[in-house]
């Protein structure tokens, strides 16, 4: 499980975040993005000590100051099942899906030579126009 799709399917709905610096934040998650930056609403801040308390009606937490995040298990539950439902189609023994094409994309061509016989024969030489 990735932690961005953890993120994406946690939206509106509420979390712990613990900064590295000791300080939290309790709050319902509005949006994140690649970096894991978040956007909370209705948070209530705690010091690092755990004696001031702040609430503040939104905040923005940058991605690279977060030590961890609580998320409630209904959310976790959620991702998992959405992981399920996309490799329902695949044998994961084979790596192929049920018509015997791989499962990933990729390898759609070769890059090298485009044409006539340059390149496949190591010991041809290339003829030069004169």
């Amino acid at each position: 499980m990735l932690p961005l799709s953890l993120l994406r399917t946690a939206q509106n709905h509420p979390m712990l975040v613990e900064l590295k610096n000791g300080e939290t934040y309790n709050g319902h998650l509005v949006s994140c993005d690649n970096w894991m930056n978040i956007n909370l609403r209705e948070v209530i801040c705690t010091s690092r000590d755990g004696d001031k308390f702040w609430r503040m009606p939104e905040c923005y937490i940058r991605g690279s100051t977060i030590k961890y995040l609580r998320i409630p298990d209904e959310i976790i539950d959620m991702v998992k099942e959405e992981a399920t439902i996309k490799n329902r189609g695949r044998d994961n023994k084979t790596g192929k899906n049920q018509r015997g094409r791989p499962a990933t994309r990729g390898n759609f061509g070769s890059r090298g030579a485009k044409s006539g016989n340059i390149g496949k024969n190591p010991n041809q030489k290339m003829k030069l126009k004169q």
